[in-house]
C-alpha cells in the first residue's frame, strides 16, 4: 500500500472497539428506520393565509371562542380543527384584577359581618341572637337577643 499511496498514514484513524460496534448498529438501524417512517402522517399544515385569517377574526372579536370562529370559518368553506384554532388564535391580555386580600384592605371600613344564630339555655329555652360586627376594628356595631324572633325584631 505504501508503494501505491504515499499519504496512507494521514488516513489512519484510531478508534475504540465500542465505537466500531456503535457504527455497525447505526448502519443496521438506518435502512429499517427509513422503511418504517410513515409519509404524510399527522395533521396537515394550514396555510399562512388561514393562520392570518384566524388571527384577524380572533383579534376583531375578542369575546368569540374557538367554536364560534370554527363555525365562521366553516361558512367560508375552511375546515379547521378546534385545537388548531386554539394554537393560532390571538388572546387579548386582560388587566390583572386585584387580589381578594387587596380588595379587603381597600374596603375594610365598609365591610360588616352579620350573624343570626340560636343559643339553647340551661333552662331548655332557645334564645335568638343577632350580631353585626365591623371588620375594620373588629368591634360590635349591634347586638340583640330575644326569645321570640320576628321579622320586625330582625329589621
Amino acid at each position: 500500500m505504501a508503494r501505491h499511496w504515499a499519504h496512507w498514514r494521514e488516513a489512519l484513524v484510531f478508534v475504540q472497539p465500542a465505537t466500531v460496534l456503535a457504527w455497525q448498529r447505526k448502519r443496521f438501524r438506518e435502512p429499517w428506520a427509513r422503511r418504517s417512517r410513515t409519509r404524510g402522517s399527522g395533521r396537515p399544515t394550514i396555510s399562512q393565509e388561514v393562520r392570518a385569517l384566524i388571527r384577524e377574526i380572533s383579534a376583531a372579536n375578542p369575546r368569540w371562542g374557538s367554536p364560534r370562529i370554527q363555525g365562521e370559518l366553516r361558512t367560508l368553506g375552511i375546515g379547521v380543527a378546534k385545537s388548531t384554532l386554539e394554537t393560532h388564535r390571538v388572546r387579548l391580555r386582560r388587566p390583572d384584577l386585584p387580589a381578594w386580600r387587596a380588595f379587603l384592605t381597600n374596603h375594610l371600613r365598609e365591610l360588616v359581618a352579620l350573624d343570626f344564630f340560636s343559643v339553647p339555655t340551661a333552662g331548655f329555652k332557645v334564645l335568638f341572637v343577632l350580631i353585626v360586627l365591623a371588620h375594620d376594628r373588629r368591634r360590635s356595631l349591634h347586638f340583640n337577643v330575644t326569645e321570640h324572633s320576628t321579622a320586625q325584631w330582625t329589621g
